[in-house]
């Protein structure tokens, strides 16, 4: 099986000594239940501060829909969507939340934080 990190591209940050903040939103996340089998909805929002390297949105896009046959936790699917994305694009800060439809009279807000050894607190 390919490995979804693959299907990630990143393109040069033209500004890599300045920290700036950049988020996505991706309104129409799914993956499956692993349980039920049942489809999970959700809105996930990537936000960082690149270091060297910026996140291509189409590959981000396609990334983000090879989940929709998973079957997996709202809570591993965040952590893992950090974990590939950082793995890709090094960044200096990186918080992904993940925002999924209310199941079962209850919504879930699950948030994944990543800060590299070089991130100062106080840069804003």
């Amino acid at each position: 099986m390919e490995k979804k990190t693959k299907q990630l591209e990143t393109f040069e940050n033209e500004y890599p000594n300045r920290n700036y903040t950049i988020v996505h939103t991706a309104p129409e996340f799914t993956s499956l239940c692993p349980k039920t089998g049942q489809p999970d909805f959700a809105t996930i929002n990537v936000e960082y501060i690149p270091n060297k390297l910026c996140i291509e949105l189409k590959s981000l896009k396609i990334y983000l829909s090879s989940y929709r046959n998973d079957g997996i936790f709202f809570e591993s699917v965040t952590n893992k969507i950090l974990d590939d994305l950082v793995v890709v694009c090094k960044p200096r800060y990186m918080l992904i939340t993940a925002d999924f439809n209310i199941r079962g009279g209850i919504s879930s807000v699950i948030e994944a934080e990543y800060r590299s050894d070089d991130f100062e607190e106080n840069i804003f």
